[in-house]
């Protein structure tokens, strides 16, 4: 699998039908455009948001492309160059925090934040442009040294994290267990049943299709050996599992420590060229009634979402940041520093998922052009494709510009989870094929596809077609139509596939040197 870089659309193909590739094929499509629409412009947001935590997200380019021209030109050792852009990294971010913030608004006429070419439209384009790049290059040359790069982020600042959680409890600061109600009180009129809603709000952890897409297109290709697939693959889920902890904890006892406010004062100075403006950014704790900090269950009631659509919510997104910060200034840190690690390490962490999800898209578009003998096995054209479209969806589908792939966010957890259980369904048709027990996968394969799908026909028919959100509907009554009509496929071909194998590929071709 590795030298063939085959992905689970290919394998899917073999092992039920050619016909169940295409509607692989075209569930994998569907998903991954959402997955590009919506990560865009969340990364978008928090640059709008956020604008101390461009400079070392943008940073993180060019470092990746040094370690990898280093490493894979020069063949040294990744000890010293990880150290270096580690610490190139987060001088970026003190910078950023307190210097050179980049805010868009300050270069844009005024009234632009509501027109065409607002930040978040701007943002958007600049990321899939960079999605492109870390699409057609070599992965040695910026995608796989960009992961790198941000996995060290992603250490370190988990290690701030939980020291932070282990200190603010220990010396008071943070109460982890009555900073939000266990059980709400105040459910909104319009909240969804708890089941099966609850099994799709996990868009990862211990089951996830997008991970089944990334070891197959990419992961495959970069291990040494199988043997390293079970750290990869497993590791993978035990981190991002601990990282769900600390989220969680962020957003209820990291703002029970005191909800935050952004603060900017303006400045002008003059330049040779002009006058100009720049703007001081800072965080304070927002003050109650009695003129103490807002602690508690009130400062946590402050995120809290209610009243929404149930799209996407910049509240939730600022929860986690500034309830992350105030776990990292119990160590010590800085309130306006720790906002801009945070800040950093969310968009980051999106960024990874953005330009392979590109990847990965150019990969189906080509493998359907191979199919369908159109003309888009070019890598060229097929990553235009991919992030022409996403871009599209992500700036012209919404209510204005720059909100369309929000409003796709209540679509990602189910359309993920659903994603798995196609996944696993091959994985059964793999052991079935081999005369294999399966009764152990075929249960939760069967579990996997009918909870999402159940969610995604709840929300279709009681939210999505009576308010008429057009986007919605579509994309979920077509990722529906084409699960069903696979699963009757796989159906069609399950009883004489029984110890029957798929078809085997041609050996490779013998190289110099290979073993």
């Amino acid at each position: 699998v590795r030298n063939r870089g085959q992905t689970i659309g290919e394998i899917a193909g073999r092992m039920i039908s050619p016909r169940a590739k295409l509607l692989f094929l075209t569930v994998l499509a569907l998903a991954l455009w959402i997955v590009l629409a919506i990560f865009g412009l969340v990364i978008a947001n928090i640059f709008a948001l956020y604008p101390e935590s461009v400079l070392s997200v943008w940073m993180a380019m060019p470092v990746a492309v040094a370690i990898g021209w280093w490493t894979y030109r020069g063949g040294r050792t990744l000890l010293i160059p990880s150290l270096l852009s580690l610490l190139t990294l987060y001088a970026a971010v003190v910078v950023g925090v307190y210097y050179l913030p980049i805010d868009l608004l300050q270069w844009l006429p005024a009234g632009s934040a509501d027109g065409l070419w607002n930040p978040i439209v701007i943002w958007t384009l600049l990321l899939l442009a960079y999605c492109f790049m870390a699409s057609i290059l070599p992965v040695w040359l910026l995608l796989q040294p960009r992961d790198l790069v941000n996995s060290q982020q992603l250490y370190v600042a988990l290690a701030l994290l939980a020291a932070g959680v282990l200190i603010a409890s220990l010396t008071g600061q943070a109460d982890l267990f009555a900073s939000a109600e266990p059980i709400s009180s105040t459910i909104p009129a319009d909240a969804p049943p708890i089941l099966p809603f609850l099994f799709v709000t996990i868009a990862c952890g211990a089951c996830s299709g997008f991970h089944c897409l990334v070891s197959s297109g990419t992961s495959s290709k970069q291990i040494s050996s199988e043997g390293d697939a079970q750290a990869v693959g497993y590791g993978a889920m035990l981190l991002e599992s601990a990282l769900a902890v600390i989220v969680i904890l962020a957003c209820t006892a990291g703002v029970g420590m005191g909800a935050l406010q952004k603060t900017s004062v303006a400045s002008s100075t003059v330049a040779t060229a002009g006058a100009a403006t720049s703007t001081t950014l800072d965080y304070q704790r927002v003050l109650g009634s009695d003129g103490q900090p807002l602690k508690g269950r009130q400062a946590w009631r402050t995120y809290y979402r209610t009243g929404d659509d149930g799209g996407w919510n910049q509240k939730n997104l600022a929860a986690f940041i500034e309830g992350g910060a105030n776990f990292l200034s119990a160590v010590g840190i800085p309130l306006k520093l720790g906002v801009g690690i945070m800040a950093v390490l969310v968009a980051s962490f999106a960024a990874t998922t953005l330009d392979t999800a590109t990847r990965l898209q150019r990969y189906v578009i080509q493998e359907l052009g191979h199919s369908l003998h159109l003309p888009t096995q070019n890598k060229y054209v097929a990553t235009s494709l991919a992030v022409g479209v996403g871009g599209a969806i992500a700036i012209f589908a919404g209510d204005k510009p720059g909100s369309g792939g929000l409003m796709l966010w209540p679509l990602f957890g189910a359309t993920n989870q659903l994603l798995a259980g196609l996944a696993m369904m091959v994985a059964a048709f793999y052991l079935w094929r081999r005369s294999k027990a399966i009764a152990f996968l075929a249960i939760p394969t069967l579990l996997m596809m009918l909870v999402p799908g159940w969610a995604m026909t709840y929300d279709l028919v009681v939210n999505w077609i009576p308010q008429r959100k057009i986007l919605l509907s579509g994309f979920g009554v077509g990722i529906l139509i084409l699960q069903v009509w696979m699963f009757v496929e796989a159906a069609l071909v399950w009883r004489r596939a029984r110890g029957v194998l798929e078809p085997q590929l041609e050996p490779l071709p013998v190289t110099a040197g290979s073993s």
